[in-house]
């Protein structure tokens, strides 16, 4: 018995292992885009890539103007958090002639020839004719060594200082120094991008026609569903098969003629083509079909008898006992109105900002803003949260749609 419950249980832990690397994978993209989001345009250009954001840390420094940046240094054989004071200082890279492996870079303003500017000494080496200088190995201890300047001697160092103590100096190549960060985020950066190429304008019409979309595939669907389901007239079938077929139709064959249509009414360039061609749906049509055929006919017999009519009992029987058929449908229809980015390509104007949605203005702030991926990132999580939000929460309802029979108890 023991060994039966210990084989389950690993079982069942390696199966939630491999379902938590698998989740992990599926969600790394979404993570990755919100952590972006909320950095810096430096940060998102860093390499190697991190996925949490950081900035780098300022300290003030006695004796100097504003806030210095902070970098790790080496000083004196530890790493230490310096402040740099100034960058871009002339210097020299100095070796030592008797042992070429020992390599100091100092500033030339701290170094002095050997034997005086006029008299200068030199070594020969490999033909060459390299002068030495009298260079300070440490600058606040007065070590000094003689050294020669390398043939590829001249750079450029940054000074950096101690904060806490600005006596203790030490200097260092500024691009290969390693910058002094915390972690932290920038959430202005949403606030930035709803402002950029009126993105705030495009998410209120992106809403508007999501809901007016989905409320109008609600209605329509509902009520033809349960005519095909309920009601009995001569072709209802047929008309139904060929309803049902519609889906078939690639969406390309309808551009052209949609769009005549707009054209024919006056809707080109409005948000009302956005709406109304879409508030009728052939699979929301089937799929309230199906679910109302499952009710039992015996409930509708008795609310007939009650005296109710069939708009009464559409909105009393049939609509209560269907809501997780509606939730899934206002699912599909939030995903799919809130998505939309062709047609909406194709019937509004560019130049209309004011009548733009969500995925034209995303397409904009693309090239707008392709020297700052983290705004762009923010757009798209602006775009994708809220259909993330309405899926976990009507993910409930796609379980119970395809097990419940219709009938409440």
């Amino acid at each position: 018995m023991r060994l039966y419950r210990l084989r389950a249980w690993v079982a069942n832990g390696l199966t939630y292992l491999v379902l938590l690397v698998f989740a992990f994978i599926m969600l790394f993209p979404f993570i990755t885009m919100l952590t972006t989001s909320l950095k810096t345009p430096t940060d998102t250009f860093r390499y190697p890539p991190r996925l949490l954001p950081r900035d780098p840390v300022s300290v003030e420094v006695v004796g100097f103007e504003g806030e210095k940046p902070l970098y790790y240094v080496t000083y004196r054989g530890r790493q230490e958090q310096f402040a740099l004071v100034e960058s871009n200082v002339p210097a020299g890279i100095f070796v030592d002639p008797a042992n070429p492996a020992f390599t100091v870079v100092r500033r030339l303003a701290l170094v002095s020839p050997v034997g005086g500017a006029e008299a200068q000494e030199t070594v020969v080496i490999d033909g060459q004719e390299l002068r030495l200088f009298e260079v300070p190995i440490e600058e606040d201890d007065g070590t000094v060594r003689v050294l020669q300047l390398a043939q590829t001697g001249r750079t450029t160092v940054g000074i950096f200082v101690d904060p806490e103590d600005p006596q203790r100096i030490a200097e260092q190549n500024v691009r290969l120094s390693e910058p002094v960060e915390r972690i932290t985020w920038h959430p202005q950066n949403y606030v930035e991008v709803l402002r950029l190429r009126n993105l705030d304008r495009s998410l209120s019409n992106t809403a508007l026609v999501t809901i007016l979309v989905t409320a109008g595939q609600l209605l329509t669907s509902i009520a033809g569903g349960y005519a095909f389901a309920r009601l009995r007239f001569p072709g209802r079938d047929t008309l139904f098969l060929f309803y049902l077929g519609t889906i078939m139709i690639p969406f390309v064959l309808l551009i052209v003629p949609l769009y005549q249509l707009m054209v024919l009414v006056g809707w080109v360039d409005t948000l009302t083509s956005l709406v109304i061609p879409w508030i009728f749906t052939a699979y929301g049509t089937f799929l309230m079909r199906q679910f109302f055929l499952s009710i039992p006919r015996e409930i509708e017999e008795a609310a007939l008898l009650d005296g109710a009519s069939r708009f009464e009992i559409l909105r009393r029987v049939f609509v209560p006992a269907s809501v997780p058929a509606l939730a899934t449908l206002a699912t599909f229809a939030f995903l799919y109105a809130w998505n939309s980015f062709f047609w909406p390509l194709v019937i509004i104007n560019t130049g209309n900002e004011a009548n733009h949605v969500l995925t034209l203005s995303l397409n904009v702030l693309r090239g707008r803003a392709s020297d700052t991926p983290n705004l762009i990132l923010a757009g798209a999580a602006i775009a994708i949260l809220p259909p993330f939000l309405i899926f976990l929460l009507g993910q409930r309802f796609f379980v119970e749609s395809a097990t419940s029979s219709g009938v409440k108890g």
